[in-house]
Order: structure tokens, then sequence, then C-alpha cells
């Protein structure tokens, strides 16, 4: 059980970026604008579509999670800060909160290292003497 659990942690971790970052490659002027209202420059959408796309399948697949992980959590901490700092409206307050409770998640995953059914368990390395061992 404790398997499957950690490979739908996963994957609904993973799915908030994927939609995300779909959503953003659909209407790239409308997000370029909102991100230009907000002090963001429009070009930094290019680079942010393909973390969030590639950041969420790469969770999915469990390929560098840990790397991933530490990623994307710095990025929901920036985007928080960034886009959702009007504590004033309930609703920014609601998607702040969001994305620190999705960095908490990630985190959570970045310091557990290795899930079930990634590929990273499936990675070994010889050390100096030929004996195998998983990579942490």
């Amino acid at each position: 059980m404790k398997s499957i659990t950690q490979l739908l942690c996963r994957i609904m971790l993973a799915l908030v970026f994927i939609f995300a970052g779909v959503s953003k490659l659909k209407d790239p002027t409308g997000t370029m604008a909102y991100m230009q209202s907000m002090g963001v420059p429009g070009f930094l959408l290019w680079p942010t579509i393909p973390l969030e796309i590639l950041g969420g399948i790469s969770l999915v697949l469990g390929y560098k999670t840990r790397l991933t992980a530490y990623t994307l959590a710095i990025f929901s901490i920036v985007t928080a800060a960034i886009f959702h700092h009007d504590f004033a409206d309930q609703m920014q307050t609601i998607m702040f909160l969001k994305n620190i409770a999705i960095a908490g998640g990630l985190l959570l995953l970045a310091i557990s290292g290795r899930t079930a059914y990634s590929l990273d368990n499936r990675r070994t390395e010889h050390n100096f003497f030929g004996t195998r061992f998983y990579r942490q």
C-alpha cells in the first residue's frame, strides 16, 4: 500500500504543474500580459512552461526526483510571493497558501529520496571495487 501511495502522491503533485504549463501554452499572450501586470518580464513565460510540464512529468516518472522536487518547491514559493501577495483578497490568500502547501509536499518528497515505482530506483552504479549499489 505504501508503494502505491508514493506513486499517487507524485502524480497528484505533478498534475498541478503539468496542467498549469499546458494552460500557459494554450494562451501565451494572456499569460504574458498577466505576468507583466505583476512586474514580471513576459519572456520568462518560455522557461516557465517547460519547467512546469517537464518537471511534472519528471515527478510522475520518478526521475531525478530530489532535484525536481527542490526546484519546483522553490518555484512554488517564488510564484506565491510574486503573484499571490495581496492578503486583503481572500482568493489570493488561498492561492498563496496553496502554493506554500505544494512546496511543503515537494520538500517532503525531496528529503524522502527514492519512492516506489520510480526511475530513480532503477539506477545503479558501481564503486571502485565493482560492487553494485543504488544511488541516493
